[in-house]
Order: C-alpha cells, then sequence, then structure tokens
C-alpha cells in the first residue's frame, strides 16, 4: 500500500517531460539508507533525475518505441526509485557530445566510458561495464595484428570524442586517425571511403563484420573500455551515493541480468 501511494505520488508531481519511475526489469535490493539531503540535491537538483543517455553504444543503450532501452537506462530508473524521484532522459548520438556537455547544467547523471580527459569534468563511479575495443579492416588488407596499425599512412576512422578516440589520440603516433560525427558514422565512413581500419566497441564491430564478408576483425583488442556511471565534479554527496548504490547493484546482480534482458551479454558486467 505504502509503495502503491507513493508512485501515485509522483505520478501527480512529475514534470512535463519526466517519466515517473517504473519498477526496473530486475528489483533492486532494499536500501541501506535514504539519501540524504545534499546527496538528493546533488543528483537532482530541479527534482527530476536528469540523465544523460548516449545512444551511440548498443551494448548500453538504444532507442526504442518507447523511448530509450538499455542496461544505462534501466539503472537510471533504479537510481530514481532509490532517490525517490521522478526520471527524464536526455539523449545524445555520441559519447562525445555527452562529455563535452558535462557543465552545461542539462544533466545530473550520465554512464561513461572512464578516460582521464573526461575526468576533469566529471566524477565517475567505479565501472558497471567493461567492453572491449577493437579494430575491423577489410578483408584483404595486409594489416593482420593490432601492432601493425600503428604505421604511417594508415588511416583509422573513429567516432568523435568516443572513449578509443581518446585513447587512440594518445597511443598512436604514425597512423591517422579520421574522426567522424558519432561511431556509427565512423564504420560508415571506412566503408564508404575505403578507409584502412575502423576502431570501435568490439561487439557492433563484430556484428557487422558477421554481416560484410568484406571486412574482418583484427584478433585480439586495443584497449578495455570501463563503462561507469558519473556527475559533474564537485557534488561530492552526490558522488558517494551514486557510488555506494551502484556498487550495491553490481554486488546483487542488478547489472547482470539487466545486460540478458536487453539481450547483451551478462559477462559483460563487472565484478
Amino acid at each position: 500500500m505504502r509503495i502503491a501511494a507513493l508512485l501515485c505520488a509522483l505520478l501527480a508531481a512529475a514534470p512535463a517531460g519526466a517519466e515517473t519511475v517504473p519498477m526496473p526489469p530486475v528489483p533492486m535490493p532494499p536500501a541501506s539508507m535514504p539519501p540524504s539531503p545534499a546527496a538528493l540535491h546533488d543528483l537532482a537538483p530541479t527534482g527530476t533525475l536528469r540523465a544523460a543517455i548516449n545512444l551511440g553504444n548498443p551494448v548500453l543503450a538504444r532507442s526504442g518505441a518507447d523511448g530509450p532501452a538499455g542496461v544505462s537506462v534501466d539503472l537510471a530508473r533504479a537510481l530514481a526509485q532509490r532517490l525517490g524521484v521522478p526520471v527524464t532522459f536526455v539523449t545524445f548520438p555520441g559519447a562525445g557530445a555527452v562529455s563535452a556537455s558535462a557543465r552545461s547544467g542539462t544533466w545530473d547523471i550520465c554512464f561513461l566510458a572512464i578516460d582521464p580527459q573526461r575526468a576533469e569534468g566529471i566524477a565517475f563511479t567505479a565501472p558497471y561495464v567493461l567492453i572491449a575495443g577493437s579494430y575491423l579492416v577489410p578483408a584483404a588488407s595486409p594489416i593482420r595484428t593490432l601492432e601493425a596499425v600503428d604505421r604511417d599512412g594508415v588511416r583509422v576512422s573513429v567516432g568523435r570524442g568516443s572513449a578509443y578516440d581518446l585513447f587512440l589520440t594518445r597511443a598512436l603516433r604514425h597512423a591517422t586517425l579520421v574522426r567522424a560525427p558519432t561511431s556509427a558514422e565512423a564504420v560508415t565512413a571506412f566503408a564508404r571511403d575505403g578507409l584502412d581500419v575502423a576502431a570501435g566497441v568490439h561487439q557492433p564491430l563484430a556484428a557487422y563484420a558477421a554481416a560484410h564478408k568484406e571486412v574482418r576483425l583484427l584478433p585480439g583488442h586495443f584497449m578495455d573500455i570501463p563503462q561507469a556511471m558519473g556527475l559533474p565534479v564537485g557534488r561530492d554527496a552526490g558522488a558517494a551515493f551514486l557510488a555506494g548504490f551502484l556498487a550495491q547493484a553490481k554486488a546483487h546482480g542488478f547489472v547482470a541480468r539487466s545486460l540478458e534482458a536487453n539481450g547483451q551479454d551478462p559477462g559483460l558486467a563487472a565484478p
């Protein structure tokens, strides 16, 4: 009865455009303690949890008929439920656009790969998902190893501002990065423009290779991509609460079960 009353109250109080908090697909364990006023202000300063969702990584989120879906969306809904506030989703086509807007005040939490450059404006939790970066090359390419990518004249297509763009900007010494607006468009540019390599998240590249016999994946991964929750720097009480929330979500199997419910490998859940 109390839960029903709370949900009715939230429905009546939800601002236009905000989503009332449905039960997440996998129930979270009961909260050990409610958020402090400071944590609640840090995480939902407008009274609504505004979650930035990167639609450029299909492992984490995708666009659907009823709005975004995926493990990132499920975590945002579960956090809003824990906070006792409605949630709204601010969607972006790629990770670079999310991180670039960290100081804009348009969102309260985000779901991004941890990177030193991003950490200048975003306070990250521990990872909740661990994915990998892979290379895609034409089937007839002489490039056979990860090391062979970093050579003069090799053009590598990447999504601008993605975790692997930031990483490869620091790591590659000879190859040239060719940046597309999003990760999906990086694969399109690779195929359309005859580029030598496409870099990206392993799962979508593997799916592309399976459907296009004229390309192949290089064996191995050039980087690990730890995906975490985050919020703008300077919100210390909110950051502490968010870290505890995520730790509990992982410990009780919420992340793994959400991945599986969304058609992804539950083994990607961070330990």
